[in-house]
Parts: C-alpha cells; structure tokens; sequence
C-alpha cells in the first residue's frame, strides 16, 4: 500500500471511488463530499495527510461525519458549512481548538467530507479512521471497543441549527443523535468522539485513507484498460467475488433515519439458475443464496460494482435491471472479537446466525 502524504484537489477524484467500494454500499454519496472537499481545497491549499503516531499525546483529535439515511442526501444537499459548523460548535464546549481532523468512517461521504472540513480549518488528517468501512449506527467504531465516549457531540443541519449532546454512553448517544437528525429532515453533520492523541493511538484503524486511495487508483485503472476491478481487488485485498447477476428487485424505505430494506438479484453468465439477496441497513449486512444459505454477513464487507463499469454501487443508487457483480472482504481483525462481534454482529442487526467469516463460508470443498 502507497502511503498518502498529501491530499490535492486532483486526489479527490480517486479517493471518493475508493471510498464508495469501501462504504460497503452506506456511507452516503461520496459525489457530494468530493465536491465539497474540491471547493474547500481550491480555497484554502492541499491538506496533509498524517500519521496517527505523529500526533502529541494531548492533541485533540475530532472525526466529523454526515449522520442519516443516505437516499435523504440525494434530495437534501448540505448548504456545505454545516460539518465546519458542528466542529466549531464541539470546540467551543471543549473550549480549545481541534489538532487534527479524522473520518469516522472509510467509506462514501464520509471519507470525503472530513477533508473538506480539514482544508476549511487548514488542519491536517489523520490516516485512519473509526471502522474500516461504513457502519449505520455511531456506537459502531472501534473507539467505543477502547472506552472512549462519543459525548460531546455536536450536531448542525443546512438550516443554521446547531446543539451539543451528552449522554451516559454510546449507545444514547446513537438514540437521541438518531432522533434529532429525524428532526433535522434526516440528515445532518456532527463532529464527536473527541480524543487525545493518545487515545487516538490506541483505538483508531490505521492507514484508511491511503488504502481508499489506492482501491481508487485500482479501480481507475482497471477501467481505463477495459477490465472490471473485481478480479484485481480480489488478489490484492484478499476479497472473493459472491455473484455476478441483475438486480430483479428492491425493496427500499427511508425508516427511523436509515435507508433499510433488500436487493435480489438473479445471476448471470456462471451463476445463471442461482439467486441472491442483500439486506441492508444503510450498508449491506447479509449476503444468502436463494435457498437461504450466507456466503457473507457483517462484519466483513459486502461490496456491490456495475458488471460493466466497475464503478461502486450505492444502496441509494442501486435500481431494478443493474447488472453487478457482489463482492466480499474481510473486515478489520478488531471487529471479530467478542467485543466487535456484540457491536456489528450479525445478532445486533436481528439476523438469527452466528458469524462466520467470509473466509469459512467460501472456502473451496
């Protein structure tokens, strides 16, 4: 993996498509994000990239994120200084100013905001991020697996308002954060979990933003020699590819701030005569064959690409007749302990199975 030093606008591009395959289907449109960040960039200078271990144990250290149902940003774009907005709010709690800026999660719009609000407050950040992917709910970061606490947290919508939560842990704080952004017209920006740096040492996933870089820069190439992506970012992440098929089906509502529902698909080339489907809360979190047997569950990752272009697909975007290949990688190794597994196991989301890895339920026979 290259190590990203140094994030230009000309960076944008291939990091929001890196982010969009990592964003697991959630995290919101990374369109929107990259623009914003474009914008931000042009304004203020290029925005450095660094590594957690550079930063001094007393730094603060903030994530700022869009929280919502990701269809809702398709319609309601951010005015664009409402994630500003929300850090300044959290910093005048903390009364002190943030040292650096990091993503909550690797995935969608929240890979691309973060640097835009970065270049906005000419701060620096950080490689890495709170899950290694997209996750719906905000207790699901690993800085919850080291006892640190989302609160205060900050929340701002496009219509200028503003307020500061606490709460007696994270969960609350996903609950009363959950309602609030309902109220906000389903979705708004936040910053929250503010840290130390060294607290940020101990809990952060290291090296996301170089790794969403580098899938951009393989997808982008891929696509520019003909191929599709999926068969080089499975030798070099390690992924396997689930189905290749059509979409014949999507059921899709906007429910309690989460895009929530399922996708079928009927397969195609190889995989004719089969049938799967994905269910999905904001990301896709389960992965079964007709007959109702998982080749892939949350934690690991289940990744949806266009058949001909290669380019991630969206829970939001995603329509009846697209031909896709399904697409699977194992999660961070943190998110398969106990601890991992009670936060975004498939148990947590109502799903009556134990985990098992990506790896297990593929394995050759």
């Amino acid at each position: 993996m290259s190590k990203l030093t140094t994030i230009a606008r000309d960076d944008m591009a291939t990091i929001a498509l890196g982010g969009a395959f990592l964003g697991t289907g959630g995290g919101g449109d990374p369109y929107i994000g990259r623009l914003m960040a474009e914008q931000a960039i042009d304004a203020n200078g290029p925005v450095p990239v660094i590594d957690v271990d550079a930063l001094d144990d007393d730094a603060l250290v903030v994530p700022v994120a869009m929280m919502g149902a990701p269809t809702v940003m398709l319609e309601k774009l951010p005015r664009g200084d409402e994630a500003i907005g929300a850090l300044r709010s959290l910093e005048a709690v903390l009364g002190r100013t943030a040292d650096a800026i990091f993503c909550i999660e690797a995935g969608g719009l929240n890979s691309t905001i973060p640097i835009a609000v970065a270049a906005s407050a000419g701060l620096p950040i950080v490689d890495g991020d709170g899950m290694g992917r997209a996750f719906p709910e905000l207790q699901m970061v690993s800085m919850t697996m080291f006892g640190i606490h989302a609160c205060p947290m900050a929340m701002a919508d496009e219509k200028g308002n503003a307020l500061v939560l606490n709460t007696v842990d994270n969960l609350s704080t996903e609950k009363f954060a959950r309602v609030i952004t309902v109220e906000m017209g389903g979705a708004g920006l936040i910053a929250l979990y503010p840290m130390t740096g060294a607290q940020a040492k101990r809990a952060i996933l290291r090296g996301s933003l170089s790794l969403i870089a580098d899938i951009g820069r393989i997808i982008r190439s891929e696509q520019a020699a003909n191929r599709n992506p999926a068969e080089r970012l499975a030798a070099d992440l390690g992924g396997v590819r689930l189905f290749e098929g059509r979409v014949t089906d999507v059921d899709r509502r906007t429910e309690g701030g989460f895009a929530r529902g399922r996708a079928r698909f009927e397969g195609l080339d190889s995989y004719q005569g089969q049938t799967l489907t994905l269910q999905f809360q904001n990301e896709f979190l389960m992965a079964e064959t007709g007959d109702g047997t998982p080749r892939a569950m949350t934690p690991d990752l289940i990744c949806l690409l266009d058949l001909e272009t290669g380019e991630p697909i969206t829970t939001e975007t995603m329509a009846y007749g697209f031909r896709v290949i399904v697409f699977g990688l194992p999660c961070d190794p943190k998110w398969r302990s106990d601890h991992g597994l009670d936060l975004v196991g498939p148990r947590y989301f109502g799903y009556d199975v134990d985990y098992q890895t990506i790896e297990k339920l593929n394995e050759k026979s």
